[in-house]
């Protein structure tokens, strides 16, 4: 080990830089717009397709809220499953077409705070949290507002190899699984205070995470693009028909593995730098 003592700057530096390449797509966006609107004498308009999926994924989002309050929780699950789609939709297609912009990544942000936030944690309320009182409302104000500042600190850092802390839609998966599974299983009955109170420690695990700086794999360094091996194909196929043969409990299972991958990285690394490792 060496024994200099690190340089506090080189921290702040280091930090420094990591905020400017997470924000920095950002950034050029705004400075080609602003460019634009200055070599123009006419208001400039807005990308239609990808800013058209992006308010699917939002009707989406309030859908399930709507199917929620009216005591629909599958229509609700389904509902938070297709504003997953189309968000991963909106952001490929924007690139595909070359149509990114300033306008979209933040009407997304919003989008995603509707159909990821508010959407899973009032489904749930409407389900069963509204029995536990006061802590029913508590637990899902916090999911919320930790939804909110998740896409706040994703907006002004993010990473395209990995994500800190938990993405919103990982949890609202979380949540509109375990809703579907109840909701399916029990046939419409009201779920006991110990399975509501089993769902709110649920979400607000699902919460913290979101807001915590456990890293996670982002699947936008996927290539769809490459040649794979047949195998993969073979596997995939298989994949889809585990899916399809219950998919609740199959996507829980998955979400949540997702979920706890966060937490078990980071005591894996922790274990291995300790002493009592280095020593075995």
């Amino acid at each position: 080990m060496s024994n200099t003592d690190p340089d506090p700057q080189a921290g702040i530096n280091s930090d420094e830089q990591q905020d400017a390449a997470g924000s920095g797509w950002r950034s050029r966006l705004r400075a080609g717009e602003d460019a634009a609107d200055s070599d123009s004498h006419f208001p400039r308009g807005i990308y239609l397709l990808p800013n058209l999926i992006t308010t699917g994924a939002l009707f989406a989002g309030f859908y399930a809220i709507v199917a929620g309050m009216n005591g629909h929780f599958i229509a609700a699950a389904l509902a938070i499953f297709v504003a997953m789609a189309l968000d991963t939709a909106d952001g490929r297609v924007a690139r595909w077409t070359r149509t990114e912009s300033l306008f979209g990544a933040e009407y997304d942000s919003l989008s995603d705070m509707v159909a990821f936030g508010v959407a899973p944690a009032l489904v749930a309320f409407s389900w069963g949290l509204n029995t536990l009182g006061k802590v029913g409302w508590v637990v899902t104000f916090v999911y919320m507002a930790c939804a909110a500042l998740r896409l706040a600190r994703f907006n002004i850092k993010s990473d395209l190899k990995s994500f800190t802390g938990l993405a919103s839609p990982s949890a609202a998966a979380v949540i509109a699984c375990s809703v579907w599974i109840w909701s399916d299983g029990a046939g419409g009955v009201q779920p006991t205070q110990v399975g509501a109170a089993i769902m709110g420690a649920g979400i607000a695990a699902v919460g913290l995470l979101m807001v915590s700086n456990f890293p996670y794999y982002s699947p936008k360094v996927l290539n769809f693009k490459g040649r794979v091996p047949f195998i993969t194909l073979v596997l995939a196929v298989l994949v889809f028909a585990v899916l399809l043969a219950d998919p609740p409990r199959v996507l829980l299972v998955l979400f949540s593995a997702y979920a706890l991958s966060g937490p078990v990285q980071f005591l894996w690394r922790w274990w291995r730098s300790s002493p009592t490792a280095e020593d075995s």
